[in-house]
């Protein structure tokens, strides 16, 4: 079973849909963001737990052992020193795969120089021929389990590459352009390795552009993604792909709205202490004390003392003269204290 171009070629932007249409609005609706803030808002204010739930999912399907609770450890502490093992060693590549595509994406759109350069971030360090990465195929490649052997003629995927970004460029409804770069970029297989790896994430693009929730494949277990791939590469049937994709997206439509939803909730700490907040910032950058002499003289519950702390010392961290008003300080005082070496 080899590669069909008519899948790519009869499909016609805003005419055609993998995708019930149905379904890509409903899901279009319940995942984006309801304020025009710029593009790529969204992921970046889930991103903290955007990198653990996508690195650890997507490397799971990909046979990675470890756990979501080592990969949370891993990207809080930073590599410990001594050699990686390949599962950590992919793991770090997924985390630096989301972060340039967050960067990228808003300013560079969806393009083929942006994927070429996400496979290269997945796979680094990882094949033994440095040519594979960040490069068009240039040879075969079977896929386990299946009769489909996809192109190995560099010009045709690089030619077809071409040819599915276009499309989804000019696909308007963004759902429906993440599924559809989804499946392509996995039928297609245009790198030598990692092609799985960067459908998944490049599914995320039109979702960032249009600061839809991002898509984290959580909860999927490696048969359903298996089957749902079968039938795409051997009989060019989605209908397994679009129901775990939207078995997918509900999950992460209702996890990034939560956690968004609380991130932009008032801290609760800051509101009980507005007045000792004010009184600390005068005592340190008016008065010379130091943060800790400053508490002495402040009421602070003993079970909010550690929380405030740290708030106090962000807040000096981040003070400058166009934010200092909201503590009733002068511009000049707060220069000079921060030309002083901000002394807490």
């Amino acid at each position: 079973m080899g590669y069909d171009n008519g899948f790519v070629n009869s499909y016609i932007p805003n005419q055609s849909s993998l995708l019930p249409p149905q379904l890509a609005t409903e899901l279009y609706n319940a995942g984006r963001s309801r304020d025009q803030q710029p593009a790529g808002t969204y992921a970046r204010e889930v991103l903290e737990q955007l990198l653990i739930d996508l690195s650890w999912s997507s490397s799971r399907l990909e046979g990675n052992n470890k756990s979501l609770l080592d990969t949370k450890e891993l990207f809080e502490l930073g590599q410990q020193g001594g050699p990686l093992d390949e599962d950590t060693l992919m793991l770090l590549n997924h985390k630096s795969a989301i972060e340039f595509m967050v960067d990228a994406v808003p300013t560079e759109g969806i393009i083929v120089p942006v994927i070429v350069d996400l496979q290269a971030k997945l796979m680094r360090d990882l094949l033994r021929d440095s040519r594979d990465i960040g490069s068009i195929r240039r040879r075969v490649v079977n896929i386990d389990g299946s009769v489909y052997t996809p192109s190995s003629i560099p010009s045709l995927l690089e030619e077809t590459l071409n040819a599915i970004v276009d499309k989804v460029r000019n696909i308007r409804n963004p759902v429906e352009a993440a599924f559809f770069l989804w499946v392509n970029l996995a039928y297609l297989q245009p790198f030598a390795d990692g092609n799985k790896r960067t459908s998944r994430l490049s599914a995320n693009m039109p979702l960032m552009l249009y600061n839809c929730a991002p898509l984290s494949f959580l909860d999927v277990e490696r048969s359903d993604y298996a089957t749902a791939m079968l039938g795409l590469y051997e009989q060019r049937n989605v209908a397994a792909a679009v129901d775990l994709f939207e078995f997918i997206y509900r999950r992460s439509i209702q996890k990034y709205s939560v956690l968004r939803a609380s991130l932009s909730a008032p801290d609760p700490i800051r509101i009980k202490y507005r007045q000792a907040m004010n009184e600390l910032m005068q005592f340190v950058v008016l008065h010379g004390r130091t943060l800790e002499a400053a508490f002495a003289d402040v009421h602070v519950d003993a079970a909010d003392s550690a929380a405030l702390r740290l708030i106090a010392n962000t807040e000096l961290d981040q003070l400058e003269q166009y934010n200092c008003a909201r503590y009733n300080l002068a511009r000049g005082l707060t220069q000079r204290w921060i030309d002083a070496g901000r002394r807490r």
